[in-house]
C-alpha cells in the first residue's frame, strides 16, 4: 500500500472520525480501554440486537493511531453479525501480530499492517480491539 493513500486513510480518521461521543443510553455495552504507557484511554460503547452490532461509539484522549484506528474499527464492525465481527477481530491482531491473515476481511484497517515495523506503536493500534474483545466477553457473560 502506498504510504502517503496509508497517511491519508489514517489522518482523515483521525480529523474525522466515526461516531465519536458517547450517549445516554443503557442499551450499550459500555467498557473502557486505556494504555498504561500513553495517554491513550478509549470509552466505547456498542449495541448489539438479534446477534447483529446495530451501533457502535466511543469517547476519549487518544493519539492519532489510535483514534483512526478506532474509527476505522467502527466502521467496519457496524452492520456486521457478532460472528462476523468476531472473524475481523481475530483476522486484525493475526495482521499486527504478522500472522498470516485475510487480506480482504480488513478494508480499510489494511493501512496498520506495517505496524510491526514500530512496535511503541502496536498498543495505539490494538486499544480500541481490546475494547471490543471485552464488549465480546460481556456478551457471552450474559
Amino acid at each position: 500500500m502506498d504510504q502517503q493513500f496509508r497517511r491519508d486513510i489514517i489522518l482523515e480518521n483521525y480529523q474525522n472520525p466515526m461516531n465519536k461521543g458517547l450517549i445516554n443510553d443503557d442499551s450499550y455495552i459500555k467498557v473502557n480501554t486505556n494504555n498504561e504507557s500513553c495517554i491513550d484511554e478509549i470509552d466505547l460503547m456498542v449495541k448489539i440486537k438479534d446477534g447483529k452490532i446495530i451501533d457502535a461509539r466511543f469517547d476519549g484522549e487518544a493519539c492519532a493511531i489510535c483514534t483512526s484506528s478506532t474509527s476505522i474499527m467502527i466502521k467496519m464492525l457496524i452492520g456486521k453479525t457478532l460472528e462476523e465481527a468476531i472473524k475481523i477481530y481475530k483476522n486484525f491482531n493475526k495482521m499486527i501480530n504478522e500472522e498470516e491473515y485475510d487480506e480482504e476481511i480488513l478494508e480499510e484497517a489494511n493501512v496498520y499492517n506495517d505496524t510491526y515495523k514500530q512496535p511503541n506503536r502496536k498498543k495505539c493500534v490494538l486499544l480500541p480491539w481490546w475494547g471490543f474483545e471485552k464488549v465480546i466477553n460481556e456478551v457471552k457473560e450474559r
